[in-house]
This record gives structure tokens, sequence and C-alpha cells, in this order.
């Protein structure tokens, strides 16, 4: 398990998981809106100095995406499917285009704390621990965390 200033990130030992919480100063909506309009996506995806440019985007369940990522020259690209988008819950699939055979179903859901506080929860399950361990060996807990504190920004300032 890592935990960082405030996500916490979790290989689960039985099947190939990664569980992540982190609490955020906003209500499940706005999360929702945060990871399903492609603007506020862009905006926080990412470690710093990532610019992302998203190439297509269609956020309803059976729609799909494409973004990359941009640092220093080089490119990293991601794309999936939306299988649910629900009020308090997300479920897509993600692949990082660099290694296009590890496709990792990713489900979110919004707990709402009260006090336009929510718990974001997320789980990311692969084909394997292999495929798992990569995921966590990748700097994914930087992204992640980086990626959480502008998010915390685009919240606080009413964006989402």
């Amino acid at each position: 398990m890592t935990t960082t200033k405030t996500v916490t990130i979790e290989a689960d030992p039985s099947v190939p998981l990664i569980r992540i919480t982190r609490d955020f100063a906003a209500t499940p909506a706005q999360l929702l809106r945060a990871h399903t309009e492609p603007e506020l996506f862009a905006r926080w995806a990412g470690p710093d100095g990532m610019d992302n440019r998203i190439d297509y985007w269609d956020a309803r369940t059976g729609g799909s995406w494409r973004y990359v990522a941009h640092r220093d020259g080089a490119e990293f690209a991601f794309h999936g499917s939306f299988h649910e988008i629900d009020p308090d819950r997300l479920v897509q699939t993600f692949t990082y285009e660099g290694a296009p055979d590890s496709v990792a179903l990713e489900t979110l859901w919004f707990e709402d704390l009260g006090d336009g506080r929510t718990r974001l929860h997320a789980q990311s399950l692969v084909d394997s621990f292999e495929g798992r361990d990569a995921f966590v060996n990748s700097g994914m807990d930087v992204g992640i965390e980086q990626g959480y504190v502008k998010l915390d920004a685009v919240l606080a300032a009413g964006d989402a």
C-alpha cells in the first residue's frame, strides 16, 4: 500500500486490482463532471508538466474517449470506453497505447460525506499480477497525487 499526502493506493494481494481512495472538497456531481467533461479532465489529469489534448470524447454509456498527454516533446496516448455513467458511479476501460494489450477496467464511485465533501473510490482491474505491478511501478502514484492536487484547484475555482 502507498499513501501519499492525500491518496491511498493499494494493490490487492488476491486479485490483479489496484484500489485508490481520496477525499475532495466537492460534491459527487462535481467529481463526475471533472471526470466526464473533456475540457475539465484535460486540465487536471496526470502529473505536473503534462499537457493533455483530447482527440475525441463521447461521455455517455457506450461512448469512447482518447487523449494524448505531452511533455518535453514526448507523447503518451490513452484511450477507452465508457461502460456506465451514473450520478455516483463511472465504469470505463483504460488503455495506455504504449502497452495496448494491458486494458484496465476502472470503476469509480463517489461517496457523499456531507458538507460538500466526497470520497472518491477507484479500482482498476487488469488481466494479470504482472500487469498490475507494472501499473504500480510506473510512477502512477506521482501522476495521481499531482493530478488530484490540480483537480482540487479546478474544484476550488468553481469550474466543475
